[in-house]
């Protein structure tokens, strides 16, 4: 299959999740009201995502020389990793039954994306855009972030630095994913795994919205969970590498917090400025 045929699937079966996941975190009396100020919301969000969607092209045009640059200046610290935990992955992978490997494998690469898509959805018909506005934020920063820690650090996954002992069990049983994960990312980016840190991310701000949205916190913590767990299952990343996206998880949740208050006070100074002027001309 070529890259465009797996995008697509991927893609397709996202989409159809996403789908599905509304009528579940929405009654139809919410869904109702939340159309008619979806509008409104996308208009007042629209500057964060263009934020995201500039990182993202950002990255994907410089995706290339940062790899060659990563080989030429960064530190290699697999030996480091390995000595840190030893064969965690190892004995991590030999414990997993069989039977959960297909599992794992669909959550890696469908339960990713979806777990990424289903909250900007979400937030965007919820009665505020605060959480969709901070989310994006935490999404371009764990972007940038984790891009400059992979050039910095070179670090190659356990299925390859202990290939004797840790299986690819991703490529072994959907070798077209191959195409999709190479395009967007390099094997000697493992440290942090940004498959932890953005999911910790949804998580956490699914667990600041757990009042308004119960069941999505539910399927987030199941995805997030499965996600974390298949980046070594798989045989991807080391458990340190999957520490260190929680930690960049947590830095850029508190940062987005930072970041977006101080613009949305900003754009509230803005808006008063006139107001006031024109009440001291009056005065």
């Amino acid at each position: 299959m070529s890259l465009l045929s797996v995008s697509a699937v991927v893609g397709l079966v996202v989409f159809a999740g996403v789908v599905s996941t509304i009528p579940v975190c929405f009654d139809r009396r919410s869904l109702r009201q939340a159309r008619r100020t979806l509008d409104e919301a996308l208009f007042d969000a629209a500057p964060y995502l263009g934020l995201v969607a500039l990182v993202l092209l950002f990255r994907r045009f410089v995706h290339d020389e940062s790899v060659q640059l990563s080989h030429e200046v960064g530190r290699n610290i697999t030996d480091t990793l390995f000595a840190v935990e030893g064969f965690f992955v190892a004995h991590l992978q030999a414990l997993t039954p069989d039977a959960l490997v297909p599992v794992f494998a669909a959550f890696y690469v469908f339960g990713f994306t979806y777990l990424l898509v289903v909250p900007v959805v979400l937030y965007a018909l919820a009665s505020t855009t605060r959480s969709l506005k901070e989310l994006l934020v935490a999404y371009a920063l764990n972007d940038v972030i984790g891009m400059s820690l992979y050039t910095l650090f070179v670090a190659y996954g356990p299925r390859l630095h202990i290939a004797n002992r840790v299986d690819g069990l991703l490529y072994d049983l959907y070798p077209q994913v191959r195409q999709l994960t190479t395009a967007v990312s390099a094997n000697t980016n493992v440290f942090p795994s940004l498959h932890t840190s953005l999911s910790v991310v949804v998580l956490v701000f699914a667990w600041r919205t757990r009042e308004n949205q119960p069941r999505w916190f539910a399927i987030a913590a199941i995805c997030a969970g499965a996600i974390v767990l298949s980046t070594m299952v798989l045989g991807i990343h080391w458990l340190t590498d999957v520490v260190a996206g929680v930690c960049l998880a947590y830095v850029c949740v508190v940062l987005a917090g930072w970041i977006v208050a101080a613009v949305e006070r900003r754009r509230l100074n803005g808006e008063s400025a006139p107001t006031h002027a024109s009440q001291g001309a009056d005065d």
